[in-house]
């Protein structure tokens, strides 16, 4: 692997110059740190989401092959407008192909606005795939993919959404993979209005996420482990302007949080020089040489 960094010794700066965009109002904190309060279950039958001992599993086996019902998942029990989402996962190990876990927040309306982050089942010894991608206004096509720089079915790792008026941050241990600004004054799709529920799930993705690998149900079952989220967040009461509200409680929104620091933006070009493989601003086949508007704006 590539690196221009020594990671080992950078993460601690990169920690402490990530405070200013990671801090934690405690006023603003809405999870209970109680798996059962906070989210239940979906796409699935209990036997395959189980909690214990502070970790949730989701299970995709033999009975999900049978049954025809290839997910298992669980969804937060409040809708969200702006905030900071955490969850630490430990992905599936060995032959993953044709699996796919995804974290994601979404609207479920038919124009719909989601931000998701789905992680590319793989064939035993290969990198991980990263997958990020924005719905705005019921309209995507917005991918990203990255290499994940460790393996991701050894450890836990945490994985964060940050969202606010002025930007979407993807980060990975609190490095930041991806920015998506806030261009909505110059006619570019922005999820600025609809709520979203924080969801999670793993189903069979064979027909696109693997490059037509289908899933060997025999190294079944295939369990991703989740363990302390943490959601810090504005809970959607149906009134957008007090999510949007500039105030300590809806703290990132403030405007020092409307782009990266100079720190963050070195960690942002390492991720895309040495383990980017996708970007669909780079894509001009796909768009037949009209990239989308955004793709020439700025994203720091």
């Amino acid at each position: 692997m590539a690196a221009s960094y020594n990671f080992s010794k950078s993460i601690g700066i990169i920690g402490l110059s990530l405070f200013i965009l990671v801090q934690i109002s405690v006023a603003s904190v809405v999870s209970t740190g109680d798996f059962s309060k906070d989210f239940h279950a979906m796409l699935s039958n209990y036997t395959h989401i189980h909690t214990s001992n502070g970790q949730t599993t989701l299970k995709l086996d033999r009975i999900n092959q049978k049954t025809g019902m290839f997910r298992a998942g669980f969804a937060s029990n409040d809708y969200y407008l702006f905030g900071k989402f955490d969850i630490d996962i430990k992905l599936v190990p060995g032959d993953s192909a044709g699996t796919v876990v995804e974290l994601f927040l979404t609207s479920e309306q038919p124009n719909k606005d989601q931000i998701d982050l789905k992680f590319l089942g793989n064939v035993s010894g290969e990198p991980y795939i990263l997958q990020t991608n924005i719905y705005a206004d019921g309209f995507a096509n917005r991918e990203q993919r990255i290499y994940l720089w460790f393996d991701p079915t050894k450890d836990f790792h945490t994985y964060t959404i940050f969202w606010n008026l002025h930007q979407i941050v993807f980060m990975v241990d609190s490095i930041p993979i991806r920015v998506y600004k806030n261009h909505a004054d110059k006619g570019i799709s922005y999820p600025r209005w609809q709520s979203m529920s924080m969801k999670a799930k793993i189903y069979d993705g064979a027909s696109w996420a693997t490059r037509g690998k289908t899933i060997d149900w025999s190294k079944s079952p295939f369990i991703a482990t989740f363990k302390d989220y943490k959601i810090d967040a504005c809970i959607w009461n149906g009134n957008a302007r007090f999510c949007r509200s500039d105030s300590e409680v809806n703290w990132w929104n403030k405007d020092r949080y409307d782009s990266l620091t100079s720190v963050q933006n070195r960690w942002n070009k390492w991720v895309k020089k040495n383990h980017m493989v996708y970007n669909y601003c780079q894509d001009n086949k796909r768009f037949h040489n009209d990239l989308p508007k955004e793709c020439s704006l700025p994203t720091y």
